[in-house]
């Protein structure tokens, strides 16, 4: 190698090591802030909840429970019952079964009770046509079931919000519980705040939990160690990401397990697009460019108290495809309100959030494995001093350990709930494997998300289901 390309080399090798240590320095330090601002606020809102006084709100806005459902005979009922244990007044739970080819509808109207009737449905948003509909009023709730021609989960939301009667929606997955406070908890931005055309709800993984009645009976890490690293994962991005953006309007994404929307709004923005993966996303994208672009006063909240309880894949090979898909649909959102980025007139959405978005979750991937990757071949050819970039890689991992655990004790104290020394234990050593380990094989998963994407793009995405820890008597 001549010197003049060996030092062009070194240039571009040392030039592509110093973008990846400020990118990993400035994610650090988002997440710092992140963190430190998230479990200030739990705690904070936990010390109101002692606090306050033996006075009610006894307000409540009448909710509909929309329910999309797909080959989920092993869970739609337990979510069903889930949701007549809630504790609150005045709302209905409509269940979409999207063409399933197992006993999901069978299972529903057998355990409920449920009858056929003639009922019109006016389409405001497009969506496949029903084939039948069933209901019943016998529980604490009334509960409908339609059966639609498979179109997918956004034509299974869309054909939801054309049933329901109230004025706002939930969606949830039909693998996912609601705790018993989880409605009332995530009415409240609405109720305070007249403004709210959106809230998201905090996820949690349901893999080793125990319900009852809506509550936690016991609380486990799971057996699974790819569910348990993703619960550790999940109360990072959850207590961090989302209490953060939600200080400044700047929520981008409400996730599809848990999320509720204002009804009206939904409708004159399109609804669900269903040619994305993220339709989730796409909504809540969809929301700010309407309500800016038609300068109509909003607000789009997260309540961290609402949580809803949602199965997490238990193996690679699920875990991989699921990312895939969020991949995509994060891609296919961004890609289309690219006029966001940097855009002043979106406010800090355009400014902040969709920068963050584009650095953090979209590029990542690409950033890290080439950061991995270059690295390490720098290492070979001697441009790079080993010891230094080995203590540097341990501080970011006992660093983002440090983050990472503040972020899930801080969400087992403030929803009251109990852990074993085991399961501390546990959650400590997987860890570092969560941030050294998965975190780079599924960046590594996303950055070859686009292969062979067209083929699947309407398909539902499948992960293997386990019946819920869930026990109610009817």
């Amino acid at each position: 190698m001549s010197d003049a390309l060996f030092e062009f080399t070194k240039a571009i090798l040392n030039g592509v090591n110093i973008f990846f240590i400020i990118y990993l320095i400035g994610y650090a330090t988002f997440m710092f802030i992140a963190v430190a601002i998230g479990s200030s606020d739990l705690y904070r809102k936990r010390q109101m909840i002692q606090l306050e006084s033996t006075i009610h709100n006894d307000y409540y806005i009448p909710v509909s429970i929309i329910v999309p459902a797909y080959n989920e005979e092993v869970t739609v009922v337990e979510t069903v019952k889930s949701l007549l244990a809630l504790e609150y007044t005045v709302y209905e739970i409509v269940v979409i079964d999207d063409g399933s080819k197992d006993r999901t509808s069978d299972k529903l109207i057998n355990a409920f009770g449920m009858k056929e009737i003639r009922r019109p449905i006016q389409r405001k948003i497009s969506c496949k046509p029903e084939e039948c509909v069933y209901e019943s009023f016998s529980q604490k709730a009334p509960l409908t079931l339609v059966k639609k021609k498979n179109g997918g989960k956004a034509d299974s939301l869309n054909m939801g919000i054309n049933v329901c009667r109230y004025p706002y929606f939930i969606c949830m997955d039909a693998d996912s519980v609601l705790q018993q406070d989880s409605l009332s908890n995530v009415v409240k931005p609405v109720i305070e705040h007249g403004d709210v055309v959106a809230v998201g709800g905090a996820v949690r993984p349901a893999n080793g939990v125990e319900l009852e009645n809506g509550r936690v009976r016991k609380f486990a890490m799971p057996d699974s160690i790819i569910a348990c690293m993703q619960t550790l994962e999940y109360d990072r991005s959850f207590l961090a990401s989302r209490i953060m953006f939600d200080k400044f309007n700047g929520s981008m994404i409400i996730s599809g397990a848990f999320g509720l929307f204002k009804k009206d709004t939904a409708i004159a923005c399109g609804g669900y697009d269903y040619t994305t993966m993220g339709e989730d996303m796409e909504l809540v994208v969809k929301l700010h460019e309407y309500c800016i672009k038609n300068a109509i006063k909003y607000s789009i909240r997260y309540a961290p108290d609402a949580v809803c309880w949602s199965q997490v894949p238990e193996n690679l090979n699920d875990l991989c495809k699921q990312r895939r898909r969020w991949h995509i649909g994060l891609f296919q959102s961004m890609w289309r309100h690219k006029d966001m980025l940097g855009n002043p007139n979106y406010g800090p959405v355009g400014i902040i959030s969709y920068l963050y978005f584009l650095i953090y979750e979209l590029l990542s991937p690409v950033i890290e494995v080439i950061g991995i990757a270059v690295t390490i071949a720098a290492a070979f050819v001697n441009l790079l001093y080993p010891k230094y970039m080995v203590i540097f890689f341990l501080t970011y991992a006992v660093y983002g350990m440090v983050l990472t655990m503040t972020a899930f004790f801080a969400r087992i104290q403030t929803i009251d709930l109990t852990l074993t020394p085991r399961d501390a234990l546990k959650a400590m050593s997987l860890c570092l494997f969560e941030i050294t380990i998965l975190r780079f094989i599924m960046a590594f998963t996303r950055m070859t998300a686009f292969i062979g994407y067209k083929k699947k793009k309407n398909n539902w995405g499948r992960i293997e289901r386990k019946k819920i820890n869930y026990d109610k008597e009817l």
